[in-house]
């Protein structure tokens, strides 16, 4: 199987598709936050330096998320294939991982953009509802996972809530800055013909889209 570099707007449904990925073609899901929650666990110097970096609210250099990336890279479990979520974001951060993808041997893979209309991401947002005691999401305005009973979790029976932050202007600001800050990385792995665009409005079309790629 292909590697997948995964690109993704707000609620376009990263995380669904990276689910689907890992339980039906046995993927292994890399992202570079998880890689640096971990490291800033472990009892060594660099470990130490990343939770501190964390406690003060600084961004971890790239040269730092460079090498969690290629040791990660290393381990054997990402043979079958790799999701990488989360990186590059920049075109200086993806001309990187491709040194890092020749000094190892790895196949860049392809890159895939989940696409969806503005009114079905926003939707996917400001109806989002969660279950204050089992985490379960529910949404009230897509017509795909509205609870039974308003407020409240069809699984447990707990209160649900609306998150500070899932409302039409946030949404907005942070769509528009996945739209600045990935043109021109877009740009640049089109150029390399290795990106394809795939519609994420149902899970259904998402997988079947993405699949047509796996295996070119």
């Amino acid at each position: 199987m292909r590697n997948i570099i995964l690109i993704a707007a707000p609620a376009a449904g990263k995380g669904t598709l990276s689910e689907m990925l890992v339980e039906r073609h046995g993927y292994v899901h890399i992202s570079t936050g998880d890689l640096l929650r971990s490291a800033s666990t472990s009892n060594t110097e660099l470990g130490k330096k990343i939770s501190e970096m964390l406690s003060r609210g600084e961004l971890v250099t790239d040269n730092i998320v460079f090498q969690l990336l290629e040791d990660r890279l290393k381990q054997d479990d990402i043979k079958n294939g790799f999701i990488l979520d989360g990186f590059p974001r920049t075109i200086e951060q993806a001309k990187e991982y491709g040194e890092i993808a020749s000094r190892l041997n790895i196949d860049l893979g392809v890159v895939i953009v989940l696409e969806s209309n503005y009114e079905t991401l926003k939707k996917r947002i400001v109806g989002r509802m969660l279950c204050k005691t089992c985490g379960s999401v529910y949404n009230t305005l897509t017509g795909v996972n509205t609870p039974k009973l308003e407020n409240v979790c069809d699984k447990c029976g707990g209160s649900l809530y609306k998150r500070s932050d899932d409302n039409e202007e946030s949404f907005k600001t942070r769509y528009d800055t996945y739209l600045e800050k990935t043109k021109s990385l877009i740009e640049f792995y089109q150029n390399m013909g290795i990106l394809h665009f795939v519609n994420s409005d149902s899970k259904e079309s998402m997988l079947e889209g993405v699949e047509g790629y796996l295996n070119d």
